[in-house]
């Protein structure tokens, strides 16, 4: 009978007391999912491996600042959205492929950046149609401003509640519920076009 795995709050205790186990198990809990939010934000694999990087240096760094009223997914996603958005404010948005990145060498890598467009049993033609309009959304995403990208990608792709990521952005929910509506105004407009 396995024992139950220590909470979240549990490792980080352990951390700040100088535990290297407790610093890989926040890692392998993390490295993924930090990764994958990174990735869809910049779309570049080298780039988002390096701000993932960066993510975890700033928060074993600053282990000792974390702050247990709020999730340490919350923390972590913060810290990493906010290297994120800077890194995005220097550099020209690209698009990004649903099939995963062009870059992603591993089935690990690939099932990471893959964004899934759920389906029941579409025959061929339908699913070409669904790929191309994924297609077409990540595009429209891409072009949104990075403040906006990151909320939508929270909210939607991430799966996370408004609290959490008025909390990771560091925003008022009323400001995040803000940028969530232009957003969706903005993707409806760019994709009126493809309305049947």
């Amino acid at each position: 009978m396995n024992p139950t795995p220590p909470s979240d709050h549990e490792l980080v205790v352990r951390a700040q007391q100088g535990s290297e186990a407790a610093y890989r198990e926040l890692l392998g809990r993390y490295q993924r999912p930090v990764f994958s939010l990174v990735y869809r934000m910049v779309r570049d694999r080298e780039q988002a491996e390096d701000l993932s990087q960066e993510t975890f240096v700033r928060v074993f760094n600053n282990i000792d600042r974390y702050d247990p009223k709020y999730k340490f997914s919350s923390w972590i996603f913060k810290i990493a959205t906010n290297l994120t958005i800077d890194a995005m404010r220097k550099k020209e948005p690209r698009t990004v492929s649903l099939d995963g990145s062009r870059y992603a060498e591993t089935s690990d890598e690939i099932e990471a950046t893959t964004i899934t467009v759920e389906s029941g049993d579409e025959n061929p033609e339908e699913l070409l149609v669904a790929k191309e309009l994924g297609e077409s959304i990540e595009q429209a995403i891409g072009r949104l401003r990075p403040e906006y990208r990151t909320a939508i990608l929270l909210r939607h792709v991430e799966g996370r509640e408004y609290q959490e990521i008025a909390e990771v952005m560091g925003l008022p929910l009323g400001t995040v519920k803000t940028y969530i509506h232009r957003a969706r105004n903005e993707l409806r407009g760019t994709l009126a076009h493809l309305r049947v």
